[in-house]
């Protein structure tokens, strides 16, 4: 147990997550945060992967697909703003992150989706997530998107196949939906909740080519009404997003105790008139694993697993 707060900086070098600089140590206490349960489950050199099955609306219609979200805590430069290689070359530029990778595969037709969010949330340093990227691949073409907070703000940089979007730079100045994923696993009382400005989910803005902007919306974490897959209602608490004009709603569905596992989410998308298209994740497997190391053809059975295709 890391029982001794102020080892931890020491403790985090010897598990191979180096990079605690002084001033991360001094900000620890920003993040309201259970130092023990959270080194021993999220600094063990490892990252937790979860598979979903997936319902996604497309074009009017369901479609069947796969999820994945890969939650790991890695060094990140405050300047660059990218992984650092060599975190104890220079601890002042390092902080801690919890990183998300959520990815989504499903097929419309002929064709195949394929979608991915990164969000790079900082553990000890209570600010909203410091980089958040998000990419779609399709037949038609690609798009990217990139936002950094910089100076208080987002940067954001938006890259498109169509047109009517083409090449964008914005500057906005609210919080990100999907920090809403990472916030929730460091604790989510951190949470905020009530009226508050969101930039919408990237991937969702992405593939229904809204207009990047922020919005008014509205926060609450409420007890689940119903079951998510293996887990019991009783268990699950739900993170419900709702926007005031922005046509979309998000669940996330997530257990109570630490360390907060997503069981499963719905986006609800209003379409014409006042219809509602809902689209659901439900979690089929979780895994604990160095997944970097595990790239040889004999690894391919960690998939089976994960119960992925």
């Amino acid at each position: 147990m890391l029982r001794n707060l102020k080892l931890l900086p020491l403790i985090l070098l010897l598990l191979g997550c180096s990079g605690a600089s002084k001033n991360n140590a001094e900000s620890m206490a920003s993040r309201q945060l259970d130092f023990d349960a959270f080194g021993e489950y999220w600094y063990q050199g490892k990252a937790e992967l979860n598979s979903y099955t997936l319902e996604q609306y497309r074009y009017g219609e369901k479609r069947e697909g796969e999820a994945v979200l890969i939650f790991v805590t890695e060094d990140f430069s405050r300047e660059k703003q990218v992984k650092l290689d060599k975190p104890q070359a220079n601890e002042q530029d390092a902080q801690k992150v919890l990183k998300l990778n959520l990815t989504k595969k499903f097929v419309t037709g002929i064709y195949p989706y394929s979608m991915m969010l990164s969000v790079f949330t900082p553990v000890y340093d209570a600010v909203p997530a410091v980089k958040v990227t998000a990419s779609s691949q399709e037949w038609c073409g690609h798009t990217f998107t990139q936002m950094n907070r910089q100076g208080g703000k987002y940067n954001a940089q938006l890259r498109s196949y169509f047109e009517k979007e083409s090449d964008q730079q914005l500057t906005m100045d609210a919080m990100p939906e999907d920090n809403l994923w990472t916030l929730l696993r460091l604790d989510p009382k951190q949470i905020p909740t009530g009226d508050i400005r969101l930039i919408p989910a990237l991937l969702d803005q992405r593939m229904m080519h809204e207009k990047l902007e922020e919005e008014d919306a509205s926060i609450q974490i409420v007890a689940a009404p119903d079951s998510m897959g293996s887990f019991a209602a009783k268990d699950l608490q739900v993170l419900e997003v709702k926007y005031k004009d922005y046509p979309r709603e998000l669940r996330i569905f997530y257990t109570s105790a630490f360390p907060y596992e997503i069981a499963g989410w719905e986006e609800v998308r209003t379409i014409r008139n006042g219809e509602k298209e809902t689209s659901r994740a439900t979690r089929k497997a979780k895994l604990i694993t160095d997944y970097w190391t595990k790239n040889s053809n004999t690894d391919e059975i960690l998939r089976q697993n994960l119960k992925l295709d």
